[in-house]
Formats: structure tokens, sequence, C-alpha cells
């Protein structure tokens, strides 16, 4: 039987208009009634996943969330972290931004409460309202310490700048971090080896699960690791190819209640 279904958002469980379905909703609480552990597992930090949270009333005391692509694990009841070994640096972003500067993407930092950006852009105020999380503009080398926590960095841009400057990303990055393309906007830089998957694996040792025993559910490049260690890969109809291909199971679309099909079939 699976005990925990781990469920990325974006592309997801979320249609395209940032919304959940009432199918949805409903194929969630009976899995969580007959005992199942729903775990919103996303890229967004915990504030951009809080209100979804709360909408599906998982706050409760025994109720998780995995964020920032498995480098923070918090717990709902108080979003008290269980977990945050997987992080950066302020030395690390220091690095990095160095590295990126001059390639014409706009930058910014993940901490645990806020956004860091080196200059404010569209992009940062589209982030601020997408993700819940207030953004400041810092000066990186001046104004963060080499030992301040980061949990992410992140390059966004209009996907046709971005797919110029992820073929100019210095070799070296790729060595030290782990880089991904999570969105056609974004390219995200992490702790190496840190992944959706070894959020889920620390989370799953917590609570005495075995892999076998979980059901992981995504459409993108950042969920692969996930749907590959999970007892039961799941792939959205709308997921890329590549995600398909390793996945054990592909379900309908994020429009077309994907997440509640996969629940029906396998959970009941």
């Amino acid at each position: 039987m699976y005990k925990l279904i781990a469920i990325d958002m974006d592309g997801t469980l979320l249609k395209d208009d940032k919304t959940i379905t009432l199918k949805n909703k409903e194929a969630l609480a009976k899995a969580n009634s007959l005992g199942v552990k729903i775990v919103l597992t996303s890229g967004r930090p915990v504030q951009g996943i809080k209100n979804y949270l709360e909408e599906l009333n998982l706050i409760g005391k025994d109720d998780y969330v995995i964020s920032l692509n498995g480098a923070l694990i918090c717990r709902c009841e108080d979003y008290s972290v269980l977990s945050s070994n997987e992080t950066l640096n302020g030395k690390d972003l220091k690095y990095i931004f160095n590295k990126v500067k001059d390639l014409g993407a706009y930058v910014h930092a993940f901490k645990e409460r806020e956004d860091l950006v080196n200059v404010e852009s569209k992009f940062s105020k589209n982030e601020e309202k997408r993700i819940n999380l207030k953004v400041r503009a810092v000066d990186f080398m001046k104004d963060v310490q080499d030992d301040e926590e980061i949990l992410k960095v992140v390059l966004e841009e209009e996907k046709e700048v971005l797919d110029r400057v992820q073929g100019q990303l210095p070799k070296e990055l790729f060595e030290e971090f782990s880089v991904i393309r999570s969105l056609d906007f974004m390219i995200e830089f992490m702790k190496k080896g840190c992944n959706k998957a070894t959020g889920i694996e620390k989370l799953a040792q917590h609570l005495g699960i075995d892999s076998s025993e979980i059901i992981a559910i995504g459409d993108a490049v950042n969920d692969k690791e996930m749907i590959g260690y999970a007892g039961l890969g799941v792939a959205m109809g709308n997921a890329e190819e590549d995600i398909k291909n390793i996945a054990d199971f592909v379900t309908k679309s994020n429009e077309e209640d994907g997440v509640a099909y996969a629940i029906e079939k396998f959970i009941g």
C-alpha cells in the first residue's frame, strides 16, 4: 500500500491559471482520509505554497511540505524547519553571480523569508506576486555575508534569451552545482546533489516510510529524480517526453485533473 504521495505544483497539481480543481481537491482529501500522507513538493519557496496548503487543509501537526526542489523540508503546522542542510551560502551566491552577471539574465537568491535581487525588474515584481515572497534589492558582493544561508540561486529571462544564456554558462557551474532549467524562463542553481528525491528520502526516513511506498507525480526536469526514486513514478500528460519515458505511468494533463486520475487509479 502506498503511504505517501509527493506532488509537484506548477504544471502538475495546478492548472495553468494556478488554481486547483475541485476534482483534484476531492481526490487528495480522500487519499488523506485513507491515511496516505500528501506532500506538496515544489521548486517554490514555502511562502509560495502556504496558501495552497491552507486551501487543501494540509496544515496539521503531521503534515509536511518540501520546497525549493528539496532544499527545505518544513512542518506545516508552524512552518518550522525539519531539514535545510542541502543549501548554498553567500559565498556560493557571489561565485555564481560573478560567473553569470554579464550574460544578460536577471539574478535572484532565495532565503527562507525573502528573495534577494541585485536589481529590481519586471521579473522581481512577477516573482513577488507568484510566490508571495518579499523581494529586497541588495548588493550581493557587499550586503550578503559569506556564511549566510541561501536556499537557491535563480536566473530568469524570456525563453529566447535564456536559451542563449544556458549555452553560455561556464562549465564549472555544472561541475560545482546542480543546474536545472526548471521552467522556460528559469535556470536554478542548487547545492550539488540537491533535488526533490533527496528531500523526499529525508522526509521518508523521518516518517519510517520506504521508497516502495511512495508515489511521486510531476511534469518537468526538476521532477525527474523523484519520479525515478518513488515506488511509483507518475508523469503528467503534459510532461516533457524524457519525463514520460522514465515514469511508471503517464496520467492525464494538469488541465484534465491528472493528479486526481492517478490517485483514483492507484489509491482508490
